[in-house]
């Protein structure tokens, strides 16, 4: 006879955060920096009040349990809001990436069923752009008082804080099922449409927790957390459920993440703990460098997004004495999967070996299990020599796509795209990526789509995007193109044509104009020859 423990099962909910935050860290502040004029601050008090306060607006707009709401918005208070007040009701928080080609915005909202989108007020001309394509959104909310609400032509524009004003702060929140979808995040669409993930309470619980362990961020009542990874980027990490969860002062960075702006707010709030892409901290030290300037209270930052140069890592670990915490995750992911710790031994290794270990992604978190295989789905040995692709499951790692038919799974795994190799020790290093997509400052990029589009323009014959390593972007797009034409050189022209149909960040660095493209037995144009023929041109 098997026994049964006798314990309380009770659900896992983004809601229980808020709640716990509230009674238990209910002075603990939370600082915003605002798109328009000073910083903001409140505590977790008026935090769970004011959410409180949105779900029982979004309640009196009729929408129900699973409606889902779109967010385009930096990281500030009133996102932190709706963060609580969406998933808390039994809806899904649905965070938009303004980078994203207004084609491609319009696509996510319409495929999620967006009913309401708050936005920034900055983001009104992307907003004015994509309304007449969204149909299904019934309201569209400002995230902003009244002075600082725009007029758009097209939509009526709603006031976020007079919404929320008539609205009482007194609400129980409902008892779901904790695996209710909680939030909901789309890819980068590297390979034809962007792809929904929708998180369940469950799972972003589960991560937040992962992530306040010594182990992965360490994340107390004793730190100040400074999320610069945008809360439209994978939740922020779950960092915004964690410093709740854990009792962490929380610092908002809004739309200033330029060394200068970051530095000043890291210093004015006494911050601790920072997490973000490389990019963003090359532009940091690179302030920190021309100012001569130094950290006060800094002292662990976590990584992830593209690999971190191990320069870069030296530079903050033995001039500025900042801890790095290089990991791994993806949208499929939740948030971060494996993370770099030294331990105690480690410690004692020259630098270079320290720095080299800290470049790699790490050791996976508890509750996910990693093992690489070969084209033929054989596990390969854990030996940091052999490479494969890597496979990933466990308690917060996606099943199916937003509306797929089929899983995302390949016999119970997720496939990750990534090469790898893993260590007998469970170190794990990304050495490759099975797709031709090129990663950006932590943003994916199409190759395709760029090819794609680079073919329309009436001078073009083929065309071919690779990804070329660059000193401050990780990497960036070169466009070889084989013209119509043999006299016509007009590169401008083709980038200026380029600019009205991708993203403006996706625009390519430099074109090279070719005689012709390498192409294999089956039509393929071969990248890998592209590759080590042009691979250093932006790094020479």
């Amino acid at each position: 006879m098997q026994l049964i423990g006798q314990m309380m099962n009770r659900p896992l909910l983004v809601s229980a955060i808020l709640e716990h935050g509230s009674h238990q860290f209910g002075a603990q502040q939370v600082v915003s920096r605002e798109t328009h004029g000073p910083l903001h601050t409140y505590t977790f008090r008026q935090l769970a009040q004011r959410s409180k306060q949105l779900a029982n607006a979004l309640r009196s707009l009729g929408l129900k349990p699973q409606s889902v709401i779109g967010s385009i918005a930096w990281n500030n208070y009133r996102h932190l809001e709706a963060y609580y007040a969406v998933s808390g009701l039994g809806m899904v928080m649905h965070t938009c990436n303004p980078r994203l080609h207004p084609d491609q915005l319009s696509y996510i909202i319409n495929h999620a069923e967006d009913e309401v989108i708050l936005f920034d007020s900055t983001f009104a001309p992307l907003v004015k752009v994509i309304a007449k394509l969204c149909p299904h959104v019934k309201h569209w909310i400002c995230m902003s008082d009244q002075a600082h609400t725009p007029v758009i032509e097209g939509p009526v524009v709603q006031c976020y804080e007079d919404l929320i004003a008539s609205h009482s702060s007194e609400l129980t929140w409902p008892d779901l099922d904790e695996n209710t979808g909680a939030a909901l995040c789309y890819t980068s669409g590297t390979t034809g449409n962007p792809k929904g993930v929708l998180y369940s309470n469950r799972a972003i619980v589960l991560s937040a927790l992962s992530a306040c362990l010594p182990n992965i961020l360490n994340i107390s009542s004793q730190e100040t957390v400074l999320p610069v990874v945008p809360m439209f980027h994978i939740n922020a990490w779950c960092l915004p459920y964690a410093c709740l969860m854990s009792g962490a002062k929380l610092v908002l960075p809004g739309p200033k993440l330029d060394g200068a702006s970051l530095y000043e707010l890291m210093e004015s709030e006494k911050v601790t703990l920072s997490a973000g892409v490389p990019t963003i901290w090359m532009g940091l030290i690179q302030h920190l460098e021309q100012n001569n300037l130094r950290f006060t209270t800094m002292r662990r930052t976590g990584v992830g997004g593209s690999a971190m140069p191990k320069a870069l890592i030296a530079k903050f670990s033995e001039v500025y004495q900042v801890d790095v915490r290089h990991g791994w995750g993806m949208t499929e992911t939740t948030a971060v999967a494996t993370i770099s710790n030294i331990n105690s031994e480690e410690q004692t290794w020259p630098e270079a070996l320290r720095h080299e270990l800290v470049a790699k992604q790490g050791k996976s978190v508890f509750g996910i299990e990693l093992k690489i295989v070969d084209e033929e789905g054989n596990t390969l040995p854990r030996d940091a020599e052999a490479q494969g692709e890597l496979m990933v499951r466990g308690q917060w790692i996606v099943d199916n796509y937003h509306k797929a038919e089929t899983t995302a799974l390949v016999n119970g795994w997720f496939p990750t795209g990534d090469i790898a190799s893993i260590s007998a020790d469970g170190v794990m290093q990304i050495r490759d990526r099975t797709k031709d997509v090129i990663k950006s400052g932590g943003e994916w990029i199409s190759s395709i789509e760029l090819e794609n589009a680079a073919a329309a323009h009436p001078q073009v014959a083929m065309a071919a995007v690779i990804g070329v390593k660059h000193p401050k972007w990780d990497e960036r797009p070169l466009l070889l193109i084989v013209r119509k034409q043999e006299d016509f050189s007009n590169k401008q022209e083709i980038l200026d044509f380029l600019s009205e149909r991708v993203a403006k960040w996706w625009v390519p660095d430099d074109i090279v104009f070719v005689a012709g493209l390498p192409v294999g037995g089956t039509g393929k144009v071969q990248k890998a020859e592209l590759r080590i023929q042009y691979g250093s041109v932006f790094s020479e």
